[in-house]
């Protein structure tokens, strides 16, 4: 009997574990890890921290990101820029300091919105912490890529440019530093 009774009772919790390891993957599946690129401009060191969301399967932009609609430009929390001293980010004159980046995708052009506040929940933007808008140029990419990318690249002396990669899209914006 008490065999019996130890024998039902690891059954039991051998079918649960089961059930938690089996539902483990799915409910785990769309994680977006948290990524950190950075580049230097004109000696002065720019970083982005943001959560990398990817593709599995989906169609991006237009779709689970639409069209004309302020995206968090990233997963989870909103994606901060720190530079180390001032820049000129398309036609805004930004502070050094820590900032957020939200845009506004578009099939021909997006908005790029630096607002002051950090930190929030991707859900949680407020207009009234902008710090400005300037226009992204908007390019196709040669190949897919899976996970969102967003970086700085250094195109000579104080000029770079600051890119958003996913899909087989490349919103891209040119910064100067100060």
């Amino acid at each position: 009997m008490r065999r019996s009774r130890s024998v039902l009772i690891f059954l039991f919790l051998a079918a649960v574990a089961v059930g938690v390891f089996a539902q483990e993957p799915e409910t785990h599946r769309y994680t977006s890890p948290e990524a950190t690129s950075s580049g230097t401009v004109g000696g002065k060191k720019i970083t982005i921290d943001y959560y990398t969301p990817s593709m599995h399967g989906r169609k991006i932009f237009g779709n689970l990101v639409p069209f004309g609609r302020v995206w968090a430009t990233g997963a989870n929390y909103a994606t901060k820029i720190t530079t180390e001293a001032p820049m000129r980010i398309g036609d805004l004159e930004l502070p050094k300091g820590e900032h957020s980046i939200w845009t506004i995708p578009g099939e021909k052009e997006w908005t790029l919105i630096i607002n002051k506040e950090t930190g929030q929940f991707h859900l949680n933007y407020d207009a009234n912490q902008d710090f400005g808008r300037t226009k992204m140029k908007v390019s196709s990419l040669p190949s897919p890529v899976e996970t969102l990318h967003i970086g700085v690249r250094s195109d000579g002396g104080n000029k770079g440019t600051l890119f958003i990669d996913w899909e087989t899209t490349e919103a891209s914006v040119p910064l100067v530093a100060e």
